[in-house]
């Protein structure tokens, strides 16, 4: 049994890091949270420790590092992206290794400075990158590796994963603290893309404001137009009909490529390679955080080009970001 720790207890995502600690068979000995709303630890680990200061959490760590026989294995990072980098590298210098939610960091710059840190210390660090795991990614993989090398695909992609009033005062809507929309809701697609597709020799952005973003990807194998959006009313009325708040669609040359279900599961799915050694590391997570950086700094150019149909559909002409950013709290 293996012994964890989470920082960001009380974050979104940590549930499903906690289920997987379970699930694999292992124990979360404590949780670091500034915010106290943790209650969901009494659903797997009721008797893990848990600390609101950060300085008490270092302190109980190196005490089980030190004085007893079931130091911490793994931290799992589960905070708002810009803290990951940092976390990463407190993770490695408290002896443990590290298991870091998406991005794993927002700068390419930043990968270069972990993969130099991971060389001194004993630790590793692990990247969840989830949708390299999902059954139907994988079989597409594998498809386009039988095919050939000289094949070029056209591919529209279109997600939209709709978020309430309160994402625009949160830190997510902050483009330095979560990247901006690519970064925060489509680095999974990037990566997906790029592992499948080969590297990317063409990023061009057509739209990139606080809710939406769009442009066209020119990989190795596959031509590109894609589409994120984090409001409820860009999802097709077919889906809201549904009461879903979600749409995720990958057409592949005008075929649609279904994986809207088996997400569930896949954080167990990462641990489980994580914990046998098959774990996605720093240099996995270069492609798609070039990508995304790419993205966060190029002007949009609006509907120029191929852009992705669904830009013209919904009727969109707010193209950039306004300047020095929006200003959400102007009510408040």
């Amino acid at each position: 049994m293996k012994q964890f720790a989470i920082i960001g207890a009380a974050g979104y995502i940590a549930p499903r890091h906690m289920r997987a600690i379970k699930e694999t068979g292992n124990n979360l000995a404590c949780a670091l949270d500034k915010n106290d709303s943790v209650g969901v630890i009494d659903s797997f680990f009721p008797d893990a420790e848990y600390f609101i200061e950060y300085e008490r959490f270092d302190r109980h760590l190196d005490r089980l590092l030190r004085n007893s026989d079931s130091p911490v294995d793994y931290i799992s990072i589960c905070t708002p992206n810009y803290l990951h980098d940092s976390e990463i590298r407190f993770a490695l210098r408290s002896g443990a290794n590290a298991i870091c939610e998406k991005p794993l960091v927002l700068n390419p710059w930043n990968v270069d400075a972990l993969e130099d840190f991971q060389k001194d210390y004993q630790g590793t660090i692990s990247c969840i990158m989830q949708l390299r795991l999902h059954p139907s990614i994988m079989a597409l993989k594998k498809q386009i590796q039988e095919a050939g090398p000289d094949r070029v695909y056209d591919i529209d992609l279109n997600y939209i994963t709709s978020r309430g009033k309160w994402y625009f005062s949160s830190w997510k809507a902050d483009l330095i603290k979560s990247g901006g929309v690519a970064t925060n809701i489509g680095v999974h697609f990037f990566d997906m893309l790029t592992w499948i597709f080969g590297p990317i020799e063409e990023n061009v952005v057509h739209m990139h404001n606080y809710n939406r973003a769009a442009g066209y990807l020119r990989l190795k194998q596959a031509r590109v137009r894609w589409f994120l959006s984090v409001e409820y009313d860009d999802i097709p009325s077919e889906i809201k009909k549904n009461d879903q708040r979600t749409y995720r669609s990958l057409l592949m040359d005008g075929q649609e490529l279904e994986f809207s279900d088996g997400f569930t599961d896949l954080h167990t799915r990462s641990y489980k390679e994580i914990l046998e050694g098959n774990s996605f590391g720093v240099s996995s997570a270069r492609k798609s955080i070039e990508a995304v950086y790419k993205i966060r700094s190029s002007y949009p150019i609006g509907m120029k080009g191929d852009y992705h149909p669904y830009i013209k559909k919904l009727g969109i002409t707010d193209f950039r970001m306004p300047q020095g950013g929006p200003d959400f709290n102007k009510d408040c």
